[in-house]
């Protein structure tokens, strides 16, 4: 069976058989398992770019194979389609990944940098769309690509979130300053959940369920990011008190797991923002909970497994967005705009990070090269492919799926293989002076800057 690209059948067949959820995850663990394998033996990149850049690799073989036997490529291609990557990632993996991040991070670093954070996942992303919009809608018009503005602002809110995962690996081997990466961390953490409801409101427009009001969609970010963060924080305490009550770690890393998987499909079913309800719900376990419910010996038993679920789940999407090019149509034009987008989104995310930045230079000082190691760091990953793949059936959405593809494979091999040179590179040069804001307290009047890389 031939399946077009582009669509998403309740059921796909192979050699005239559909394949069992239990199949498709077998395939899928196998596969990661065998490029980690290969990339731990002879690539030695880091994981997530590893197996991304080796599963391009393999999908690129399968299509060149499948001009000289397409039943091979049709078989392949059916199989990616059934996977079905948006649903898996916004509806299953997001909310475990998302839990395992805010788990790990310490509310006090947290709130020491809570206005550069906050202005970076809230203002930051409006910037960041904004720019990505009117400059994408120019670079479609000059390449003849018809694209309603209102796509190209979805384009700008999906491509907007970033994904420290490959970037923090990275910084830690080289020893970089560690309020860098608790920046770096909590704006990722809590973009995700803002990009998120900035692209559910630009498509409530878009298809016309709603015009443009900024009432309506003021109520939307209140229900959505508002809600949502006050419900994660109802979920999270309520597993708090249960955590306090028992003391064996398997009963409270079954909690845990009952908090995402029961805690995300209730945001969802109460249409507020899953993600941030995680996010917050991670914060509470993660500081609270470890502090003030659990024993030591539970403590280390829970890290041990969200650490091993965060690197299996990370391992698998990445391979998934490799996979995702087997059912992307590629062409002339449309790659043209992919690669120009490239400039676009990059030129962004330094005014996404340097205008919410320098306008808390009078606080305290930020280290020269800041702003630099945040707009380079800011990889795009495996939601801005989910969202652009959830996008309805219209004109606009294959060209948005090419250009969002070849954006998020640009960010993570070139990007992400660079940024630790040139944060070694950066940190290495002798800082004359400190030229922007770090935390969000005015310093005494003999406090040093603090060091941010």
């Amino acid at each position: 069976m031939v399946v077009a690209k582009g669509t998403r059948p309740d059921k796909l067949r192979t050699d005239g058989k559909a394949m069992r959820l239990f199949d498709l995850i077998a395939v899928l663990l196998v596969l990661t398992a065998l490029l980690s394998y290969l990339n731990h033996r002879w690539l030695r990149l880091p994981t997530t770019i590893g197996l991304m850049a080796l599963t391009l690799v393999l999908s690129v073989m399968v299509v060149i194979a499948g001009e000289f036997h397409p039943p091979l490529a049709q078989h392949a291609d059916a199989v990616v389609q059934q996977l079905d990557f948006d649903d898996v990632l916004l509806h299953g993996m997001l909310g475990f990944l998302l839990f395992a991040g805010a788990l790990h991070i310490n509310l006090n670093d947290l709130a020491e940098r809570r206005a550069s954070i906050a202005l970076l996942a809230t203002l930051g992303v409006l910037i960041s769309t904004g720019v990505v919009a009117g400059l994408t809608w120019c670079i479609m018009q000059l390449l003849g690509i018809e694209m309603r503005f209102i796509y190209c602002l979805l384009f700008g809110a999906l491509i907007s979130p970033t994904d420290p995962i490959a970037v923090l690996g990275l910084l830690k081997k080289i020893g970089a300053p560690k309020a860098l990466e608790i920046k770096i961390a909590g704006e990722s953490l809590f973009n995700d959940g803002m990009g998120v409801v900035v692209f559910l409101g630009l498509l409530e427009i878009a298809t016309g369920q709603h015009g443009f009001d900024l009432g309506h969609l003021s109520l939307l970010f209140l229900q959505e990011a508002v809600g949502g963060a006050l419900f994660g924080l109802a979920i999270g305490y309520l597993v708090f008190v249960l955590l306090r009550s028992v003391d064996n770690y398997q009963v409270e890393i079954m909690l845990s797991l009952a908090l995402v998987a029961g805690g995300y499909a209730a945001a969802e079913a109460l249409h507020l923002s899953a993600p941030i309800a995680m996010v917050v719900a991670g914060l509470l376990i993660g500081n609270h909970g470890r502090s003030l419910a659990m024993s030591p010996a539970v403590c280390e038993h829970l890290d041990t497994f969200w650490e091993l679920i965060d690197e299996i789940l990370n391992a698998i999407l990445f391979v998934l967005i490799g996979l995702e090019v087997l059912i992307v149509t590629f062409t002339g034009q449309y790659l043209l705009a992919g690669l120009l987008a490239i400039g676009v989104v990059l030129l962004a995310r330094l005014a996404a990070v340097s205008l919410p930045i320098y306008a808390l230079h009078l606080r305290r000082p930020f280290d020269k090269y800041t702003v630099r190691i945040l707009a380079w760091g800011g990889l795009r990953g495996g939601i801005s492919v989910a969202l652009a793949l959830s996008l309805p059936d219209v004109p606009e959405r294959e060209v948005i799926l090419i250009i969002t593809y070849v954006v998020v494979v640009f960010s993570i091999l070139v990007q992400g293989l660079t940024i630790g040179p040139l944060v070694q590179h950066w940190l290495a040069k002798p800082e004359p002076a400190a030229v922007l804001a770090e935390a969000d307290e005015p310093p005494a009047a003999d406090a040093a800057p603090e060091s941010t890389g």
